[in-house]
């Protein structure tokens, strides 16, 4: 059995706010609209991966989160920045916004960006997911498969 090199993690929010879901709409040159997680890389200065997660949600949403729980991974081929072959792995985590304040926003989506980043709210349901193109393709077949189980998982008798 091949182990392939994890070359990059990824920490990522699956934010909701009421019955919404907090998401941000990356619009690219020659590139149709797609809808992504907030959240992005962990650094060598995160101690953990709950840490990159708080420091990428500050950084791209001026966002404050509570009950974070991890909810799934995602595994893709990766190349990085030097050019080494592997995997990355994506870390989502459920979490609830408990505050976000955009005029606070920094770091490099906002000073130097990859064409627009615009923070968005769609319903948290079928309907709401089916709206967007939601990035990556796994994310939203999970998440339309486990809404409940999603919400479930901020149950108050969960423990």
């Amino acid at each position: 059995m091949t182990v392939r090199p994890v070359v990059k993690r990824t920490a990522r929010a699956i934010l909701l706010d009421d019955a919404d879901l907090v998401l941000i709409k990356r619009t690219k040159p020659e590139r149709a609209p797609y809808w992504i997680t907030p959240g992005g890389g962990v650094e060598p200065q995160d101690a953990t991966v709950v840490d990159a997660l708080h420091r990428e949600l500050d950084e791209e949403l001026g966002a404050k989160v509570t009950d974070v729980v991890p909810v799934f991974v995602d595994t893709v081929e990766h190349v990085d920045d030097r050019g080494v072959d592997g995997v990355k792995v994506q870390h989502f985590f459920l979490c609830r916004l408990e505050s976000m304040d955009l005029t606070r926003r920094h770091g490099p989506e906002v000073e130097a960006p990859d064409g627009r980043y615009e923070v968005v709210r769609v319903p948290f349901t079928r309907v709401g997911i089916a709206s967007v193109d939601i990035v990556p393709l796994s994310l939203r077949h999970y998440l339309d498969g486990n809404i409940e189980g999603v919400r479930a998982l901020h149950a108050h008798d969960l423990g």
